[in-house]
């Protein structure tokens, strides 16, 4: 089932639960893309700040300017940087950039384009802002492929009856259909590749109480009775073979990447 309401509007709980695998990501995503420092980026959906203060730390960037409709995501954001960082931070739909036309190096989206309502609309918007040769590329979640960092909870939730909710436009999220935006959008040197990462947990219930905050399965678990979530918890825990000592769990997203003629 899907659902297109799905927010993010609490930066603390989003870092505990997602900010921390989007860097995992974004870390091995910034060297793929492979853009010199001193650039003008775009940060389209920048959530808690996460990869905008990554952008910061590894790119050396000219400025960033980053979007996101959630007001209280924003105000977390602005505080995990100095107040001299080159970033401005505005609330915006990616669907209606409030920029100028072909003003910017590259336009990325971390772990957004699948919850946009219309992703072409999203990408079109993001070439209409950079420049000719700027790069305009996206990373997100695997979660078709099972690459989603919960995707264990969320089975064993099916397993009893309980569908999560999926992002509102999840079959973007594919390598077939991200290339096929790109392409359509009149992208030039289209790739794409699958990031793979390992995330260290100090205990299952660590793990476990990472995934409370989360807004695709929380709604539901909420609703099961107290039984269910028992079983659930040790379904999960048996899926992953998890003992008494520190877990690790890994996650994969897809990554594309393309020139703006």
């Amino acid at each position: 089932m899907t659902d297109a309401t799905i927010r993010f509007d609490d930066g603390a709980s989003y870092e505990l639960m997602m900010g921390r695998w989007s860097v995992l990501v974004g870390e091995r995503f910034i060297d793929w893309i492979g853009v010199p420092n001193r650039m003008r980026w775009l940060d389209i959906g920048c959530g808690n700040g996460a990869f905008t203060e990554l952008v910061v730390e590894r790119c050396t960037p000219a400025n960033v300017q980053a979007f996101d409709p959630s007001v209280e995501q924003l105000a977390y954001a602005r505080n995990r940087l100095q107040a001299d960082a080159p970033v401005t931070w505005t609330e915006a739909d990616a669907m209606r950039l409030p920029v100028a036309d072909a003003g910017s190096d590259i336009a990325v989206m971390a772990l957004v384009l699948f919850f946009v309502p219309e992703p072409a609309v999203a990408v079109a918007e993001m070439c209409r802002a950079v420049r000719t040769g700027g790069v305009v590329a996206a990373y997100h979640w695997d979660i078709l492929g099972g690459g989603f960092p919960l995707a264990d909870i969320g089975a064993e939730m099916l397993g009893l009856g309980v569908p999560p909710r999926l992002p509102p436009a999840v079959a973007a999220s594919t390598i077939e259909a991200s290339t096929a935006l790109w392409e359509e959008a009149g992208l030039r040197q289209v790739r794409t590749c699958q990031i793979t990462v390992e995330r260290r947990f100090d205990s299952f219930n660590d793990y476990w109480n990472s995934a409370a905050s989360s807004n695709s399965l929380r709604p539901m678990y909420e609703v099961m009775q107290a039984d269910r979530r028992e079983l659930l918890k040790a379904n999960v825990r048996l899926r992953l073979r998890a003992g008494d000592g520190p877990l690790t769990v890994s996650a994969r997203a897809n990554a594309v990447c393309g020139i703006k003629p």
